[in-house]
């Protein structure tokens, strides 16, 4: 199975098939062998309490304890379950890191937002605190995934601003998330802030200039230069598409 798939150390190396049942597989290399997941429903195939995940099922609980108890004080998830959900998010954290490597950005939108998911529902329902910070410390890294692949999709269907939108208000959640912990001076040193803030570069260059900002910039760059024949002719251009007259 491995013959002719070399591991590249610092390199994810990964490749779809098609299993003997007939569903598609994604096949990650690694060092001692390769991991093989499905494409689609959990990872590993496995149908936690007959769902498709045990997010699931803890979901459904809660959605049941609402309908009988008319809100959800009481509900809380234990020890156990909080550890299985945690080893559940390792599963989709190697696939959609593999989807992104294949380029499938829906997907690795997909299953980010689902391990944002897993997240929240442990901080609001773990009944040990432990439980409730432990993944936490993930939260960035997600976002940041997440974000890149709503990016992607945006710019494969020429959208480059609501690519920008989509990495703005990223920005915002980590800085947000740093905030919440007090930890604001991490912001600035975070990797996944670097790495959003690289493509939020990337994606202004593909959003095509305002025309009215770029005479305003002219102009202010006319005045510093003291080319004020350029600078009065500029400012009649802005003021013939209404810009302020007072630029």
């Amino acid at each position: 199975m491995l013959e002719g798939w070399p591991h590249k150390p610092g390199e994810i190396s990964v490749r779809k098939i098609r299993g003997k049942d007939g569903r598609i597989k994604i096949q990650l290399r690694l060092d001692l062998g390769l991991l093989q997941m499905n494409a689609d429903g959990r990872p590993d195939g496995q149908q936690p309490y007959g769902c498709e995940s045990l997010l699931e099922h803890v979901e459904k609980e809660l959605a049941a304890h609402r309908e009988a108890h008319g809100g959800e004080e009481g509900f809380s998830v234990d020890e156990k379950h909080c550890e299985l959900l945690r080893a559940e998010a390792v599963q989709y954290y190697y696939r959609y890191l593999s989807e992104f490597v294949l380029e499938e950005f829906e997907a690795v939108e997909r299953d980010t937002a689902r391990n944002l998911r897993v997240l929240d529902f442990c901080a609001a329902y773990a009944h040990e605190e432990p439980d409730r910070y432990l993944m936490e410390q993930y939260r960035p890294y997600i976002v940041m995934m997440n974000a890149r692949a709503r990016a992607h999709l945006s710019l494969r269907d020429n959208r480059p601003r609501a690519a920008r939108t989509a990495v703005r208000e990223a920005l915002e959640q980590i800085r947000h998330f740093y905030q919440r912990f007090g930890e604001e001076e991490l912001y600035g040193s975070s990797s996944e802030v670097s790495t959003l803030e690289s493509l939020l570069k990337e994606i202004e260059k593909k959003i095509p200039t305002d025309p009215l900002q770029q005479l305003k910039r002219d102009l202010a760059k006319a005045v510093e230069e003291e080319r004020y024949e350029d600078a009065a002719r500029l400012r009649d251009a802005i003021r013939h598409r209404g810009g302020d007259e007072e630029d």
